[in-house]
């Protein structure tokens, strides 16, 4: 655990093949507001219908049970 606090990272092995990696969090870096507002001032504008036409046409709306 130690290491995986200094950023090493391992690999998983069962029987001597890779089966996984084990691997540090990365650290969450704070952005500021004005920053994010800036980073996405550029960005066009979301039409709420046509984003909601585009969600219902992907997603399974139907709420009876699945068996």
């Amino acid at each position: 655990m130690r290491a995986l606090d200094r950023g090493e990272a391992f690999v998983v092995t069962r029987n001597g093949v890779p089966v996984g990696e084990l691997v540090p969090l990365r650290a969450h870096q704070f952005v500021a507001a004005d920053a994010a507002v800036a980073a996405f001032g550029g960005a066009p504008a979301i039409d709420a219908d046509r984003f909601r036409a585009d969600v219902d046409a992907v997603l399974d709306h139907d709420s009876s049970p699945r068996g």
